[in-house]
């Protein structure tokens, strides 16, 4: 998405004020940016003292299922308001799910470079002039609290680069008489793109974007902003990306038409090296055939602007603070007693181990503390296989303890009064059977709409990379965007104190994942380096490898679609699709009082591949959780106060 990186809309946007002091009747508001479907500040209601609420039935059982960043938020805030009998089940035995931060050197106790394998690059949805832990948002606040470590993300095509190198129609774009990669330098964040071409694609990005922010800006968290959204929802639910793309320019915006902000007029040559370019922080072009929402969301609403790179729990030579719980621990253990991938704070793995291991200020144990004193409480290595309704109004949930053991698994089950599900959709289908649920509990358009989501692909291929190139190269571009199969190549330091820098070395998604699929991970990292080291040495204006400076012995492959822990890598939508993928959202205002059970995370969000729906889809559990048990919200907060999502044409 490289073609729009530098221009930071929407925290830019024209009219931007810095935060006022609300009145009462708008407390609860978000400000722009931030995602569009419910107007919340959800860290409003968590910063309060004492959290959400503070439970009156705090022995009402619940059941989390997935320990990843919605499971352990939910856990932790439903901890934090009294809740005592909480149950985590994981599969795996780690956690952090689609946070996976694996250790450049897993083997060493002196800390290393991290690979982030899954989510790395963090909205927090701040405005411009402000730090990214001030953002309206619950990444900040718990970026915040955890202390963690921020850095601005070297995206393609920022000024958090030297250089930007593009590599088009093998080096032939800039119609020179030698193949040559296009250079960026963007030192002021101001700078365009190289050249008339990349330019003219620029300039109609912008133009659309300018566009339509401006009216988003202008009216979001106002009265009328459910009826703008569900006007720009009605105009562009049904078109994909790449349609938009090539709609017709709008001359002039129309108060009466307000979703109406037409397309961005590019002809099929300028769409071409729009699908390889982008708009801000990498190829875009796998998305080309999804809901054209999916992208404005991304761009328009601040999923987009002062991406952060989370170095982790550290100090500024990247070691891990001191007081970080379990840092020394040989092993951690569950309430069974199996062991479980330890706390390491590097890299976004501090998250996921900073809502499991740090202990509120209300409570006098964290989770995981609380764990080992209730038997029940943290259950690792787990796979949860059935969820039978009982006549008493319970859900049973049957699970396999030590299921990667299948000569020493256990099917074991237990009976709750809530059950919050945070897998992926996928899963969900394929490894859990849902028993004795009414269509009052569970209409089979919810069923349906989980089971016909899309969860796309992705795949990354990181290896260690010798601090010489960063620091000594000048030849070859610090990032590179392709139209080849390896497509997006990113290189970034975390300190000086490392033994040395990450590339990543090939970032892809959906079909330009899948064709990858075939090869071994020693196959695939080959590959790449030889096509990456072809295209350098094809160019004239760098004729250099860089394969000298990676560790390629030493490199990583995560493949999502293959992980069984996650059969995806996010959750996407076609076009069309868009309103029973909201449906899902509704579900826990309306039907969880009486089925028991909620349906939390990104499965069940339209914000695809990020963390903010994740922690949203947890928090909103737990508010309904605590509105079902007659829980006393905290800060003057009401249901009423919480809006409802529009769903629907």
């Amino acid at each position: 998405m490289t073609i729009g990186s530098s221009y930071n809309y929407p925290s830019q946007a024209p009219g931007l004020e810095k935060r006022k002091k609300r009145s009462p009747q708008e407390k609860w508001k978000a400000r722009f940016p931030n995602p569009p479907d419910l107007c919340f500040d959800y860290r409003a209601l968590l910063e309060q003292p004492g959290g959400i609420a503070r439970a009156t039935d705090s022995s009402h059982r619940i059941c989390i299922i997935g320990a990843g960043i919605t499971g352990l938020t939910a856990a932790r805030e439903l901890l934090r308001c009294g809740f005592t009998q909480i149950t985590l089940i994981e599969q795996s035995s780690r956690i952090g799910g689609r946070h996976l931060t694996v250790p450049g050197s897993p083997q060493s106790k002196a800390s290393h470079t991290p690979f982030e394998m899954g989510a790395m690059r963090m909205p927090l949805f701040n405005r411009e002039g402000e730090s990214p832990k001030e953002g309206r948002s619950l990444m900040a606040y718990y970026t915040t609290i955890f202390d963690l470590a921020l850095s601005d993300f070297a995206n393609p095509g920022s000024q958090w680069v030297k250089s930007t190198g593009i590599y088009l129609r093998e080096g032939s774009l800039s119609e020179q008489a030698t193949p040559q990669m296009l250079i960026w330098k963007n030192a002021d964040g101001q700078t365009r793109p190289p050249g008339e071409e990349l330019q003219a694609v620029y300039a109609k990005w912008r133009a659309f974007a300018y566009r339509m922010t401006r009216h988003v800006c202008d009216s979001y968290a106002s009265e009328e902003w459910e009826s703008v959204w569900a006007a720009i929802v009605a105009r562009y639910h049904a078109i994909s990306f790449r349609d938009l793309v090539s709609m017709p320019v709008l001359q002039r915006w129309e108060k009466d038409a307000p979703g109406d902000f037409g397309g961005m007029g590019m002809s099929p040559e300028e769409s071409a090296i729009f699908y390889a370019i982008g708009i801000g922080d990498g190829s875009w072009g796998a998305f080309y055939d999804v809901c054209a929402l999916y992208p404005l969301r991304t761009a328009i609403f601040g999923f987009s602007s002062h991406l952060q790179l989370v170095l982790g729990r550290v100090d500024e030579k990247g070691d891990p603070l001191p007081d970080s719980p379990h840092i020394r621990s040989n092993a951690v253990f569950d309430s069974t007693g199996l062991q479980f991938e330890g706390p390491r704070y590097l890299g976004l793995a501090a998250l996921s181990e900073s809502l499991m291991f740090i202990k509120p200020d209300e409570t006098a144990m964290s989770f995981h503390e609380h764990s080992l004193q209730y038997r029940e409480g943290l259950l690792t290595d787990s796979s949860v296989t059935r969820l039978k309704k009982l006549d008493s109004g319970k859900t049973r949930v049957y699970y396999n303890w030590k299921q990667s053991r299948p000569h020493q698994a256990q099917e074991n089950f237990s009976d709750y009064d809530s059950v919050i599900m945070t897998l992926p959709s996928w899963l969900i289908e394929t490894r859990i059977r849902l028993e004795n649920f009414t269509v009052q509990m569970l209409p089979f358009e919810a069923i349906n709409a989980y089971k016909t989501a899309h969860w796309e692909t992705s795949c990354k291929v990181f290896a260690p990379l010798k601090k010489s190139f960063l620091s000594g190269n000048t030849a070859i571009p610090q990032a590179i965007v392709t139209d080849s199969f390896i497509h997006d190549v990113y290189t970034y330091r975390y300190n000086d104190h490392y033994s040395y820098d990450c590339i990543l070395l090939s970032y892809t998604w959906e079909d330009d994942a899948t064709k990858l699929c075939c090869f071994s991970d020693k196959e695939l990292v080959a590959k790449c380096a030889e096509e990456l080291d072809r295209i350098l040495m094809n160019c004239s204006n760098i004729g250099q490898r860089i394969s000298p400076f990676i560790g390629l012995n030493q490199a990583v492959v995560q493949r999502w679609i293959t992980d069984k822990n996650s059969l995806g890598c996010a959750k996407l939508y076609r076009p069309g699709a868009y309103y029973d993928a909201l449906s899902l959202m509704k579900y826990n205002r309306e039907y969880s009082r009486v089925s028991g059970l909620y349906l939390s995370g990104e499965s069940f969000s339209v914000d695809a591949g990020w963390t903010e729906p994740c922690f949203r889809g947890a928090i909103d559990a737990v508010i309904h959780i605590c509105e079902k048990t007659s829980a006393q919200f905290n800060g003057g907060f009401q249901i009423t106060d919480y809006p409802h999502y529009q769903a629907g044409p």
